[in-house]
């Protein structure tokens, strides 16, 4: 092991997980390349575009912004762990694929995550609340028009299932 390797701890999707990395790598990288989780995509690698987006102990945060050492100890959910079980949509991955909030797919793990978040904070928001959380996810391929109906489906769903 080099001497700057750490070995990192998290729980990712529910999973207890370890891998090797050095204090410069983002928390990003380290899901894609040491724990092979490649739906967090690395957009602008500024925290600006959204598309890295994950949950960290529950709040979303850009994990290009994020360093794997911080994150030692950490719970994280990616959007490959937003579902149900594997190989299951989610509500939010429901209502995206149902209300075509998505084009080429690039960004939509970062939607994902960020609507999930944003629901769990505000399970019935209006559509002004709905375009201030999605602000923070740039999309080059829509108007946004599909990917707002998306959160309004989704909060639907969630609340169909909670009652």
């Amino acid at each position: 092991m080099n001497t700057a390797d750490r070995v990192v701890q998290l729980t990712v999707n529910g999973e207890r997980r370890r891998g090797r990395t050095d204090a410069r790598t983002t928390l990003a990288d380290f899901l894609r390349d040491e724990l092979a989780l490649t739906g967090t995509h690395v957009g602008c690698e500024h925290g600006v575009c959204g598309a890295c987006t994950v949950l960290l102990d529950g709040d979303a945060v850009r994990s290009c912004l994020l360093l794997a050492v911080q994150a030692d100890g950490a719970e994280v959910t990616t959007v490959e762990g937003v579902g149900p079980t594997p190989g299951q949509l989610g509500p939010v991955q429901q209502a995206f694929m149902e209300c075509h909030g998505l084009q080429c797919g690039f960004c939509t793990p970062g939607f994902v995550v960020s609507v999930t978040a944003f629901l769990a904070e505000q399970p019935a928001p209006t559509d002004a609340e709905i375009r201030d959380a999605l602000s923070g996810n740039l999309c080059r391929c829509t108007g946004y028009q599909g990917i707002v109906a998306a959160v309004r489906r989704a909060s639907e769903l969630l609340q169909e299932a909670t009652s």
